[in-house]
């Protein structure tokens, strides 16, 4: 079982970082949208004309899904795998997530005329699970699509899915915005122990099932605002039920322009860290055990790790021994990041994983004995 706690100890990588907390045993679990590969996928595409809106879905999915790939991806002892991907650019790279192509032996690239070609990875990200393959084609099967601004992305508004849920490519859906700023754990473990945290998602309700991992999430202007990542999915251990049940989360397209040419460039990208341990909101009856203002939000410190960013900082964590829920008093309360609220360790992640890097100073404004301190932070490499 996971701990309660958001790890950004050695962590904080942008926004990603050890987060491990406890779900009870009846609670969903997020799975990854990959999908074992099925012996013959057909093609069936579940698009509405809107009545008298402005905007055409049967135009949308025909300007976009020519830039939609499948991606069929083998591993030892015969067994394969499906999910989905996108043309990036003109030089043939394509997107996907990471737990698509993971451990495979070969990658089949599959482009919405039938052209099949064999992809190589050359790029991936573990923290926000994002891979980039290089295929060679000819120029009239590239089809780069769009990219939006995820900053832009309103709760409420429509977007639509394209991708290949149980072999069925080129398989469109629709849906709105459900939340921003949401987290899951990523795909790489801490040196202390549980993972990296994925900030800052979208979550939708449009339908994502096993197989739309990679693929992208549009606006009605047809712009990728993010990439399909996971579901959350009910049932017995929380996986049996492999359907979707209108929780799906996708990596915000802000962070995935930041990523991208780094990892065509360079194979990787590195994250900042800070350097602590948080965990995302506080309850009023902890905020009243801790002795913080019930009017006052933001993220609490319980511990910083030794010689880390935040230590170097000044930055207090947690002291005293707790009998409550295992909640130590005396950490910062973390209120403001160059002058940007932090009402939860969401907000902080997501500050961090969209405009900051290595190398970078921060502010970091925090309550400490109902005093407001102002405390100067060099980020540093996240730790391998």
């Amino acid at each position: 079982m996971k701990s309660n706690y958001l790890t950004i100890a050695g962590l904080l990588f942008v926004g990603l970082l050890a987060a491990c907390i406890a779900q009870p045993a009846d609670t969903p679990a997020v799975l990854p949208t990959l999908e074992s590969a099925l012996p013959a996928a057909s093609t069936e595409v579940v698009a509405t004309e809107p009545q008298g809106g402005q905007v055409s879905y049967v135009d949308l999915y025909e300007q976009v899904n020519p830039g939609v790939v499948a991606i069929i991806v083998y591993y030892q002892e015969n067994d394969s795998g499906q999910g989905s991907g996108f043309v990036f650019d003109d030089e043939g790279h394509i997107l996907t997530n990471y737990h698509v192509v993971e451990g495979s032996e070969a990658i089949e690239v599959v482009f919405s005329s039938g052209y099949r070609v064999i992809g190589q990875v050359i790029g991936k990200d573990l923290d926000s699970d994002i891979a980039v393959l290089n295929v060679d084609v000819p120029s009239e099967q590239i089809h780069p699509l769009v990219l939006g601004s995820s900053e832009d992305v309103k709760v409420g508004q429509q977007v639509v899915a394209i991708g290949n849920p149980y072999g069925l490519s080129g398989t469109m859906t629709l849906g709105i915005v459900s939340a921003r700023g949401r987290m899951l754990d990523s795909m790489r473990e801490s040196p202390s122990g549980g993972y990296f945290t994925a900030a800052d998602l979208i979550q939708t309700d449009a339908s994502i099932n096993p197989g739309n991992s990679g693929g992208p999430l549009l606006n009605l202007d047809g712009e990728v605002i993010g990439i399909n990542r996971a579901i959350r999915t009910n049932g017995e251990d929380g996986v049996s039920t492999l359907s979707n049940s209108g929780i799906g989360f996708a990596v915000p397209i802000d962070v995935v322009k930041r990523v991208t040419p780094y990892l065509i460039e360079n194979g990787q990208y590195d994250y900042p860290y800070l350097g602590i341990v948080s965990r995302e909101e506080l309850t009023l009856g902890e905020r009243e055990y801790l002795g913080l203002p019930a009017d006052v939000q933001g993220a609490y410190v319980i511990s910083v790790l030794e010689d880390g960013p935040a230590a170097q900082g000044g930055m207090v964590g947690a002291t005293n021994e707790s009998t409550y829920i295992d909640l130590p008093k005396g950490g910062d309360l973390i209120t403001a990041v160059d002058d940007q609220p932090v009402r939860t360790f969401s907000d902080l992640l997501s500050y961090l994983v969209t405009h900051k890097s290595p190398g970078d100073s921060m502010r970091v404004t925090v309550l400490r004995d109902g005093s407001q301190i102002d405390l100067s932070v060099v980020l540093t490499k996240r730790p391998e």
